[in-house]
């Protein structure tokens, strides 16, 4: 049994996944009878609707609802917590870093969309060109986080604490204007809309409950099923670099201490960029997620 735990994908997947879902069951299941209690001491006071009944009906999709949202920004967080771990330095610019994969994965989609690429597709087809917009974003993301920690933040390294913080408030404005005057020019608008394409809204229903009269379906779309897929995916995949990675090991050696880890012959420079780089790419993909 010892073995057992000791083994790589028992270290990090299985007991990674098994701690997510037994917090997601555990959060759901308290939330949910808080709100139930919540309901069933109001409901006397509300003669105009029937609480109890509508806070049951729509309990489900809100539960999955924010499944999926926390994924996302847990998702989002990854890359964030990875570099303040490393660096102990808020990237105000990482939001940014998101946006520019949402933006680059969305426009990836809206060109195959007119060049009638996406047009009809379907199944496994859709499900690539998904997969497609979701690792160009992270890549063009996670380069362009390598290039800003290079230009803007590693010149910066030794000052005090406020420079280089000032620094990524610049490079955030930075960011949001560039990404503006390159849409504006590209499509004249600041704003870019996802395309429809493939079977994601589908719904997949997981039973059916009756209260009252009514008949509710407990569900989850393809698309939110897709977020939360992706989104493990990330996590154990992060862990395992972190944990079970040669340059995981650097990246907990450099975020320990620098001057021993250099000293051990870690390259710092390259650690710091490539945490960067990954942060970035996780970002990213959130971010075509998101949108």
């Amino acid at each position: 049994m010892e073995r057992f735990r000791r083994l790589p994908l028992t270290r990090f997947v299985l007991r990674p996944l098994g701690q997510m879902i037994g917090f997601l069951l555990v959060s759901g299941v308290a939330l949910s009878a808080f709100v139930l209690i919540m309901s069933l001491l109001l409901d006397p006071g509300r003669e105009d609707i029937e609480l109890v009944n509508i806070v049951v009906s729509t309990l489900p999709s809100v539960l999955i609802d924010a499944a999926v949202l926390g994924f996302v920004y847990a998702s989002i967080a990854l890359g964030y917590t990875m570099v303040y771990g490393v660096l102990e330095f808020i990237n105000f610019a990482h939001s940014e870093i998101f946006m520019v994969g949402a933006f680059i994965g969305t426009e990836i989609l809206i060109a195959l969309n007119g060049a009638g690429v996406l047009a009809g597709s379907q199944g496994a087809t859709a499900f690539l060109f998904l997969a497609l917009a979701i690792a160009v974003g992270g890549l063009a993301a996670g380069l362009l986080a390598r290039g800003i920690e290079r230009v803007a933040y590693r010149p910066l390294r030794g000052a005090p604490r406020l420079v280089p913080l000032i620094s990524a408030i610049g490079v955030s404005f930075f960011l949001q204007d560039a990404v503006r005057l390159i849409e504006s020019f590209y499509s004249g608008q600041f704003f870019r809309i996802f395309p429809t394409f493939g079977n994601f809204d589908q719904v997949i229903a997981f039973g059916q409950m009756s209260i009252g009269t009514q008949n509710i379906t407990v569900g989850i779309s393809v698309k939110s099923l897709i977020v939360i897929v992706v989104a493990v995916l990330m996590l154990m995949g992060l862990n395992y670099l972190v944990n079970g990675t040669k340059l995981g090991r650097a990246i907990r050696a450099t975020a320990q201490n620098r001057d021993a880890a250099s000293l051990m012959g870690v390259n710092v420079n390259h650690i710091i960029g490539m945490t960067f780089l990954i942060g970035g790419a996780l970002g990213g993909a959130a971010g075509v997620l998101f949108a």
